[in-house]
């Protein structure tokens, strides 16, 4: 298996190890970390972030995967010296190509040679027999996969030698065509043809139950060309430049100070003036209280277990809030009782103020399901890949992490056979948070219609994740409420405030009662720090009016307020929306656009009765 360079130049942060990508002249299979070269290994641009670290490594206690013990940027240009040609290694991948060029047939068929790599010859192309010429070739758009993420070639003769008709055997070295009956270019019309008159419709390879396409190999291109892992799982058929055949499964953290942050810090100032000797066990920390006045006074406010928790995080021997999930820190910092959160210092990592009252709420009567309005003039968010899956997403938990709740039946892929590190980015940018007031949602839970509509979604939930014995916690109608109204942010957002709804992401807070909206923008470059987005919510209420309004009615109305769960149409999540009003860039939504419900905020034309929010029509 050849392998091709993927230089600096090309972006790697959405195509991981696994992805399939087309270059000018051929097709790879980024490669997995092994491949990814550094020019001083001891010397690799690590992401510092350790919150989201001891996350992914509880995550892989489960797992029989290499814990990672860092977190690393992919490499480029700027990390290196000079005389050095950064590069991430893909292999050509899939090896079986068409012909360019199509060959005379019957009626309105367009036929083409299908031919493995083994007969190219001057560079990459194949010779002709009857002119003499050498031809190009494309690489093959189908190929194989299983639901653990495995990937190879397509075995075509075996797959022709299934069909009725022909001669196609075991001994059968005819000449295979792909053949488009049809200018829709549809499965049904694209057919698989053997020199012997064997021929057999792409159709039946995508039928999951035919077994046309044999069993799964095992085989992991990404991982090096003799990787392969025991697997009996029955090939599907996969369309390598289609949007399902790659998901990443990321996890992502707000870098926020921690709760005790403050109070370690006071230990710092304090550790020369008697509080070393705490930890070094030459008095106790009640009798330094009493011994020295200053420390005292100052850590009046703290009880003897905040105080040893800080000493030990200071030391290094505990990672503050590790312990907690994800979003649950985030949450705490956002809905904390100050105006004011974090250091306004420009290269900071946290910064934000909350909206005073008056700027948002007089007269606006649909803004009394809300609690807080703040802007986060600052913020950092580090995202790292742990895996990634194929066919379908892995959706997170609510809390943010990924657990066994809400499995399906695609497991996720490793990203190397053995690397302790994982690929990271991290984005600097701005964003608006909403915290709704807990007792409005409560109230309006308990409406006959929303627990109406509550149950219609719930049963499409449970179709999708039902596990028998142990079926997942159902979201809330709740969360589908918080989560479209997010989604309606995001688009009415980004026709005032400059910045394309591509670079807008959300992060939906649902703990204990308590929900919030935090919109932010998450671009690794300058695009996600220009303040467009802190100052348009300055204007928030005028902003949440106009969202509302606008998704009173959809364009493919009264077809998408209609619209219920459904299995057949692998609509299982997903209430009133559609992509003329809810369905949003998937980089942009957390749950790949999941659990959305357009009737559950607004009044919409099936008149279901169960929207969260009035008094913004007039």
């Amino acid at each position: 298996m050849a392998k091709n360079t993927i230089r600096s130049g090309q972006t790697v942060t959405t195509f991981g190890p696994g992805a399939m990508i087309d270059l000018p002249d051929s097709a790879i299979m980024v490669g997995g970390l092994e491949f990814w070269n550094y020019d001083n290994k001891e010397q690799k641009p690590i992401v510092e972030e350790p919150r989201l670290l001891a996350t992914i490594r509880k995550h892989f206690e489960g797992l029989d995967w290499t814990p990672p013990q860092y977190l690393f940027r992919p490499p480029t240009e700027k990390d290196f010296g000079h005389g050095f040609s950064p590069h991430i290694v893909g292999w050509e991948f899939p090896e079986w190509y068409m012909v360019q060029k199509s060959e005379p047939a019957p009626g309105n068929i367009k036929r083409r040679r299908l031919v493995p790599k083994s007969m190219l010859e001057k560079k990459g192309k194949i010779k002709d027999d009857a002119s003499g010429k050498f031809l190009s070739v494309v690489p093959i758009r189908f190929v194989r996969a299983c639901n653990k993420g495995h990937c190879d070639d397509i075995d075509w003769r075996s797959f022709v030698r299934g069909a009725e008709g022909g001669n196609c055997g075991e001994q059968c070295l005819q000449p295979l065509y792909i053949e488009e009956r049809n200018s829709s270019g549809t499965l049904a019309d694209t057919w698989i043809k053997c020199g012997c008159g064997a021929e057999r419709s792409m159709s039946q390879a995508a039928k999951r139950d035919s077994g046309s396409l044999g069993r799964c190999s095992g085989r992991r291109p990404w991982l090096g060309a003799a990787s392969k892992d025991p697997c009996t799982l029955p090939s599907r058929l996969l369309i390598r430049s289609a949007s399902n055949a790659y998901f990443p499964q990321l996890l992502s953290v707000i870098s926020i100070p921690d709760s005790g942050s403050e109070l370690t810090e006071l230990v710092g100032k304090l550790w020369e003036k008697g509080l070393q000797g705490v930890a070094d066990g030459e008095m106790t920390l009640s009798g330094l209280r009493k011994y020295n006045s200053e420390i005292g006074a100052t850590l009046e406010p703290y009880s003897d277990e905040e105080v040893e928790k800080a000493i030990s995080i200071f030391l290094g021997k505990v990672e503050a809030d590790a312990d907690r999930k994800v979003k649950s820190v985030e949450l705490e910092a956002l809905t904390r009782a100050e105006a004011e959160t974090g250091t306004d210092e420009p290269d900071g990592d946290f910064y934000a103020r909350e909206l005073d009252e008056e700027k948002w709420r007089p007269d606006a009567p649909w803004m009394d399901g809300f609690q807080r309005i703040v802007l986060v003039h600052r913020l950092r968010e580090v995202v790292a890949q742990l895996a990634f899956t194929r066919f379908e997403s892995i959706t997170p938990s609510l809390s943010g992490e990924y657990d066994d709740e809400l499995a399906i039946e695609v497991e996720p892929a490793v990203l190397s056979r053995s690397e302790n590190w994982l690929p990271a980015m991290e984005n600097r940018g701005e964003g608006i948070f909403l915290q709704f007031d807990s007792g409005s949602i409560l109230e309006w839970s308990k409406k006959p219609e929303v627990k109406e509509r509550a149950a219609m979604l719930e049963a499409g939930f449970l179709e999708k994740f039902d596990k028998g014995d142990s079926s997942p916690t159902f979201h809330g109608a709740a969360f589908y409420m918080v989560h479209s109204l997010s989604h309606l942010l995001i688009n009415q957002i980004a026709l005032e405030c400059g910045y394309p709804s591509s670079s807008l992401r959300e992060r939906i807070y649902a703990e204990n009662g308590t929900y919030g909206i935090l919109i932010y923008t998450g671009s690794p470059d300058a695009e996600g720090t220009l303040g467009g987005l802190v100052e348009s919510g300055k204007n928030i209420s005028g902003i949440v009016r106009r969202a509302l309004q606008s998704a009173r009615l959809c364009s493919n109305d009264p077809v998408c307020a209609g619209q219920k769960p459904n299995h057949d149409t692998q609509r299982e999540l997903l209430g009133a929306a559609c992509h003329g009003c809810l369905l949003i860039a998937e980089t942009s939504c957390e749950q790949r656009n999941c659990f959305l419900d357009r009737s559950l905020v607004v009044d919409s034309m099936n008149n279901a009765a169960a929207h969260f929010f009035t008094g913004y029509e007039v």
